[in-house]
Parts: C-alpha cells; structure tokens; sequence
C-alpha cells in the first residue's frame, strides 16, 4: 500500500520529496485510505488548527481510532508523535491548547510516543507558538480573553490573600516532594549545565545578593517572601534586617521555623500583609517571582508601593517570568 499526502483537499501519491503536511495510513491491517479519509481529515476541528500552527518540526498525531496526521516541516525543530485516546480531547485541546494539551498529558489522554518527552513536545510548541493565533478561531476567543482579563486578574485586597491561600495553604510537605531542599519556588540560575536543582538555587540567592549591592546593618523589604529562603539568606551571609511579607499563613508558619533553625530569626520580621498596606521606608526593596501574581491592572499600584518604600538612594530588585516574543496586551 503506497502513502498519500494531503495538501487542502487535494491528494498526491508519494514521491521521493512528499509534502510536508499529510496524512498518513496507519499500519498495515488497518483501514485502507479513501474518500471518508479525506472528508475526515477536513472536517475535524484539531487537525484544522495543527495545519495552521506546526510549521517547523513535525507532529504526528494518532487520534483514538487509528486515523494518523502529521503536520510541519521536519525541519527546524524536534520530531514529536502523540496518541489521543479520546474523542473529546480533541475537541478541548482545539479550543484551548495551551492548558487543555497540558491537563491531556497529565491526565494520560495525551501520550507521547515512540520514547518521546514532555519538553520535546515543549520545545514543538515553542518553535511554533507564534502561529497559534493565527487560526480564526483562537484569534476570536483570544480577543474574548482579552477582553476579560481586567476582570480575570482584578487582585483586589481581600481577593489576592484568599487567591494565594488557595494554592499555597496546603502542607508545606506537599511542596517538599517536588522543591529542592531551600523551598525556593521561582525559577533557578545555572551557572553551569550540569549543576543540580539546589545548587542553581542557592546560585540565584547569591547573585540577587549581589545585585542588590547589600552592606551590613541595611534593612530589606522582601515583597512575596514564599517559604522564606532568601530572607533567611539575606540575613545570615550579608548580615542586614529583613522585613518579609506574606498572604499565605502556611508558608509564614514554616518560614519562621526555618529561620529559627537557621538561627537569624531575630534578623527577621515575617508579617501577614498585603504589599499595598505595608508602610515604612527600606534601603533596598527585592521582589521574586511576585509580579505575575499582582494582575495586570495593578502594576501601577505595585510599582508605585515599592517605590513609596524605598529610602533616598535605595533601589529595588524586580524578579519574574518574562518572555522573547513582542509584549501581549495589558487590557
């Protein structure tokens, strides 16, 4: 049995050099390839959209009844087969592929291949993710999207603590499972490829001491103190006052343990407090991984805190995820 691809609706057999968006007959024994093939390959929602979104790599997608699709290049980038094992999956990942391709493959309705990982379906997306908008429909709901995002991220006082609480007031043990041994729960600093999860970490605190050009005797405001570890690093290899604050009762009940144990806890004030209420003036202001929970329509508010707080000279350090690509929408 020959292979044929299709481009559109229109059909070729094989040759040396075959296109490079297909379809592809699955394993000898299964169905032969004709015309409901074609109309299926059509008329399904995410095939439409894979078309338009994988254009360097390749995907091979093997839907719950066999049917086999592969969509890009081959080139520029990592070759990535996965199995759906459910109809309605693929409705959902076309709707939302961000988050419902990523729920799939935890749930185990989205199975990578042939040994694949999760970071080279990873790095797929990423070497295609400009592309996904482009699709009348993710266009369409991104715009509602957009136009819901103020009310999304409306992190009002009140509202932001019980939005924390909800995904840190849990046991901290929980945490401890998957977290290196510091509990930092931001992104790591490796200075060197082979370096592991803790030493990266312990790496980014000493580089963000570094920065923020600290002399003993200072006072530090931490905004977002997590479980405590750069407070606590702060203060016992800089020797300097840290007032650290936090919505989540549970990470300040353990941080105040861990400062306990690490013997600076007279070096540090952890404080319940939402940024906006917090008042006072500090030599030095630092920030990790907080702004992408503050929302969109509060940065002013943010922004304009840490500079309220900030002594005459001072300056603040400002941590969070950013990314290459051209800067989204505020509203």
């Amino acid at each position: 049995m020959g292979r044929y691809f299709g481009i559109g609706r229109r059909l070729l057999k094989s040759d040396p050099s075959p296109p490079q968006i297909g379809i592809d007959v699955p394993t000898p024994g299964s169905h032969t390839y004709g015309a409901s093939d074609e109309k299926r390959a059509t008329m399904r929602l995410l095939p439409n959209l894979l078309s338009r979104f994988v254009k360097n790599g390749r995907l091979t997608v093997i839907f719950e009844d066999g049917f086999r699709q592969a969509f890009g290049s081959g080139q520029d980038g990592p070759d990535v087969t996965i199995r759906l094992t459910d109809k309605a999956v693929e409705r959902e990942i076309f709707f939302n592929p961000e988050l419902k391709a990523a729920e799939a493959y935890m749930d185990g309705r989205l199975v990578i291949e042939n040994g694949g990982k999760a970071f080279d379906l990873l790095s797929l997306f990423s070497v295609n993710r400009t592309g996904l908008a482009a699709h009348p429909v993710q266009k369409a709901l991104r715009k509602v999207w957009r136009a819901l995002r103020r009310r999304q991220q409306n992190n009002k006082l009140g509202l932001a603590a019980k939005n924390v609480q909800h995904h840190y007031d849990i046991p901290t043990k929980f945490y401890e499972l998957w977290l290196d041994e510091t509990m930092t729960y931001s992104c790591a600093y490796y200075t060197a490829p082979d370096n592991n999860l803790l030493q990266a970490q312990m790496d980014k605190h000493r580089h963000i001491a570094a920065k923020l050009k600290l002399e003993p005797g200072m006072h530090v405001m931490e905004i977002g103190s997590g479980w405590g570890t750069l407070a606590i690093y702060l203060a016992k290899y800089c020797d300097v006052k840290v007032t650290a604050i936090n919505v989540s009762t549970e990470q300040l009940a353990a941080s105040r343990l861990r400062a306990i144990e690490a013997g600076v806890a007279h070096q540090i004030d952890f404080r319940e407090v939402d940024y906006r209420e917090v008042s006072g003036q500090f030599d030095r202001v630092v920030s990790i991984g907080m702004m992408e929970h503050v929302g969109v329509v509060h940065f002013d508010s943010y922004f304009t805190t840490i500079g309220r707080l900030l002594k005459e000279g001072g300056f603040a350090l400002v941590h969070a995820i950013g990314r290459m690509s051209p800067p989204g929408r505020l509203c």
